[in-house]
């Protein structure tokens, strides 16, 4: 999974995205409202948390510019506390949520998780796939109760795929959504982690759409 901050205050932005990291997600920064447009414009990410007050062009603005171009990311708006107005202006903009400064960086984590939960249709923080149960609070995973030792990369895939249950996801998209922008990618590296999860995982869940990607789902009656 992977987060865009964009957060002109660089303690801070550091903070976040060194909790996000140490979660699992993979993270991109942007320090004013022009680079954070940018790159929500540009590159796919499964959440963004956006400040308000930045540098160059506001949150509201880089959140409007979004939605009229028809982005639906989940947002998450980071709001003075006391100006309620903002947080008004922010949902009518399109945001998903808010948290007012000053925060707990687990408010934020949590949060997080559930928009990306909601936007893949998932209500609980446990995911579920036959045998294979993902924690999203834990950031691990087990199989029939015993745990998984993954790597984070493996953890990635792993959470990618139950996230996007049933659905053929590409290697481009599982790569775009695995590695930071300035990660050295290659989508055969794909195959190689998608091996490794099999082996561990032990359950034949994951399919391979020849030509188009890969599918994760719970088998049928238990086959």
């Amino acid at each position: 999974m992977r987060i865009l901050v964009v957060e002109d205050d660089v303690n801070l932005s550091r903070q976040l995205s060194e909790a996000l990291k140490d979660a699992g997600y993979v993270v991109d920064q942007a320090f004013n409202g022009e680079e954070g447009h940018y790159l929500g414009d540009t590159e796919p990410y499964d959440a963004i948390i956006l400040d308000i007050g930045l540098p160059e062009m506001d949150g509201i603005t880089v959140l409007e510019k979004w939605r009229a171009d028809g982005k639906g990311m989940p947002v998450l708006l980071l709001t003075a506390r006391d100006r309620w107005s903002d947080k008004v202006a922010g949902i009518d903009a399109g945001a998903d949520d808010y948290v007012a400064k000053p925060f707990h960086v687990e408010e934020v984590l949590a949060r997080i998780r559930a928009l990306i939960r909601r936007a893949a249709g998932h209500a609980s923080a446990d995911i579920v796939c036959g045998p294979v149960r993902l924690d999203t609070k834990g950031s691990k995973a087990t199989v029939n109760g015993e745990a998984l030792k993954l790597t984070s990369h493996e953890y990635r895939l792993l959470s990618y795929l139950m996230h996007h249950m049933g659905e053929v996801v590409s290697r481009t998209e599982l790569v775009e959504h695995m590695y930071d922008q300035d990660f050295d990618r290659d989508s055969n590296t794909i195959e190689v982690f998608v091996g490794r999860l099999r082996k561990k995982i032990g359950v034949d869940l994951i399919e391979t759409v020849r030509g188009l990607g890969y599918r994760m789902q719970a088998p049928v009656n238990g086959k």
